[in-house]
């Protein structure tokens, strides 16, 4: 996935410090055969103390890229995108983003009472580093992901991360292609660890 973009500006080799991607333009790409809007939308997702520079100023909440800038984003990546598709492209990120982080707050909801107003502090991409749980359904026989993320909550002070797993789901005849998302707490502290322990028997987070 591609993530919350930068507004404006050249794109140049400077990495965000927030997700280690390079910033993003929103000029056309050389090539490119028709305009595409600059638009960017706010996410419903609170942003954490840390503020990136790619992300617009005043706004409480994560900005996501507008699809100049996602375009700009495949074509550095090696990917040869069509214009035609990339509003729906980013339409499609944007949902998961949004899906992903309901699923976080479902994990949160074990914690308003210390902390009602969890936000997003930072996030990276790891799609070539595989989870362990991954690693472990993959030697099973189970379709491998196609993506991972690590996202990093603040939890009203206390930094919290997450991994995300995104998997191709099944296809139906005549729909668009379904994701499923594999979201918990890394295992990486006790809290987490028994958090994920307290869902395993009473269950609630999917």
């Amino acid at each position: 996935m591609i993530e919350m973009s930068r507004e404006g500006g050249n794109c140049t080799s400077e990495n965000n410090p927030s997700n280690q991607m390079p910033s993003l333009s929103q000029m056309p790409s050389r090539g490119q055969r028709m305009p595409l809007p600059t638009h960017r939308v706010e996410s419903t997702i609170p942003k954490g103390d840390f503020k990136p520079s790619h992300q617009l100023e005043g706004k409480a909440n994560w900005t996501y890229p507008s699809p100049q800038q996602f375009y700009n984003a495949m074509k550095r990546k090696g990917y040869q995108p069509k214009e035609e598709d990339m509003q729906s492209v980013v339409a499609i990120h944007n949902t998961v983003n949004e899906k992903t982080w309901k699923k976080v707050m479902e994990w949160e909801k074990m914690h308003l009472d210390k902390c009602p107003n969890p936000r997003l502090e930072k996030f990276s991409g790891r799609a070539n580093d595989q989870s362990l749980k991954a690693r472990i359904n993959t030697w099973m026989g189970y379709r491998p992901p196609f993506d991972r993320h690590d996202w990093v909550v603040d939890r009203c002070g206390k930094k919290v991360r997450y991994v995300i797993d995104f998997y191709t789901g099944p296809s139906m005849t005549g729909m668009p292609l379904s994701i499923h998302l594999d979201v918990r707490p890394a295992a990486d502290s006790f809290g987490a660890i028994w958090d994920r322990v307290r869902v395993g028997i009473f269950g609630k987070p999917s």
